[in-house]
């Protein structure tokens, strides 16, 4: 059916929300059913406020400047939709002819536009195809393999960690605690071991809050690798909880769905100094590993391409309701498929770090989580020349 297209990002940003955006303007191209390709500016705040751009309207230059531009080009948000907001959706719709709605983002953006479906099909406006584009660097979203963001993120961890953990071994006199995004869930913080080539590189340490966290195993594991190796790199997720399942710093700030802690680094350093009398200091990259485009995955954006224009197509061709999401093939090769995911599935549902893919101890990954994620991270990371153990790498 002849319609417009309005896509919306919720949520953080990642290195290729844009690329996402590309896809759909590109796949429209192909689809003459389709109108103009609308961005709601701002995140879901622009559907209610009716702050729309023409993205049609851009050349092809300005078109391929997506897919190097950090953030997102259109805007984003976190904004509370209402019961108000939700009756006023079929009346925008209808105003604008918008035909296939697209929501870029995590669990919480499925969550509003699931309700925003089910308001239009409560007002009669049937004729709104609602398809979900992932996306999130935490790689939370349930069912599909992984998400849009992610192997981006997992490839800015993985390196800085490396470039960090040559500096710690060129002069080993310390501890450095290395903080990573993910409230919740680990995936970010455990792609952190795709920077080690060989024996005793960094990390040396990699700490989930899918695991309770102990401060005596912790300074136990620390004391012992500083004594072998001088330097020693750990790296922790912002989300690392006790015993009793409270946060390892309180929280300083809290929203209806979201936690925002304090410095959980500069805690565990300060703990090292405190407790082990060595030095110690922490780092946290924090939004540069959602921004960076120097370490985005190609694969990532591939992917995130493929994502946007599958969900145009979707829609399109008459689905609603329903996400997309990537599936691994049978194959001896790193290749996906695009499946549909009914979008209920996905509705504020949180993905974890699964138990096969932690160490027994709870303070590093499996072979089999490093099997999974490599590929998504795109090539290798460069190596180092290291003469400090007798051999040229």
């Amino acid at each position: 059916m002849a319609g417009n297209v309005l896509v919306v990002h919720g949520g953080g940003p990642t290195p290729v929300m844009n690329a996402s955006l590309y896809g759909v303007i590109e796949e429209s191209r192909k689809h003459p059913e389709t109108g103009i390709v609308y961005g709601a500016l701002g995140g879901m705040e622009g559907i209610f406020r009716e702050r729309f751009v023409d993205l049609t309207a851009l050349d092809e230059e300005q078109c391929r400047l997506l897919l190097e531009t950090p953030g997102t080009a259109i805007g984003s948000s976190r904004y509370p939709v209402t019961e108000e907001d939700y009756s006023r959706t079929p009346e925008i719709m209808k105003k604008y002819n918008i035909r296939y709605l697209l929501p870029n983002g995590g669990n919480g953006t499925m969550d509003t536009c699931g309700n925003i479906y089910k308001a239009c099909v409560k007002a009669g406006y049937k004729d709104l195809n609602v398809v979900g584009i992932p996306k999130t660097i935490d790689n939370d979203l349930a069912v599909t393999d992984h998400t849009p963001g992610y192997g981006s993120a997992a490839r800015y961890i993985a390196a800085s960690v490396q470039e960090v953990g040559a500096d710690v071994r060129s002069l080993p006199i310390h501890v450095c605690v290395i903080e990573a995004l993910g409230r919740n869930a680990g995936w970010i913080t455990a792609a952190s071991a795709l920077a080690r080539k060989k024996k005793d590189d960094a990390p040396h340490l990699i700490y989930l809050p899918e695991r309770p966290f102990d401060e005596e195993e912790f300074l136990k594991d620390v004391k012992e690798l500083y004594d072998r190796l001088g330097g020693v790199v750990v790296v922790a997720s912002e989300g690392l909880k006790k015993k009793d399942g409270t946060p390892v710093v309180e929280p300083i700030f809290r929203t209806e769905r979201a936690v925002y802690y304090g410095d959980v680094s500069s805690y565990l350093a300060n703990l090292v100094i405190r407790r082990l009398g060595i030095k110690a200091r922490s780092e946290k990259p924090g939004l540069c590993g959602r921004a960076s485009i120097a370490w985005q995955s190609p694969v990532d954006r591939e992917e995130a391409i493929l994502a946007g224009a599958s969900a145009l197509k979707a829609a399109v061709e008459g689905h609603t309701g329903v996400m997309i999401g990537f599936r691994r093939k049978e194959s001896d090769r790193y290749e996906i498929e695009t499946v549909l995911i009914p979008i209920e599935q996905v509705m504020m549902v949180e993905k974890t770090m699964p138990d096969h893919y932690i160490n027994e101890t709870g303070n590093d990954v499996t072979g089999e989580f490093l099997d999974w994620c490599r590929p998504l991270i795109g090539p290798e990371l460069r190596d180092f020349v290291d003469f400090q153990d007798g051999n040229e790498r």
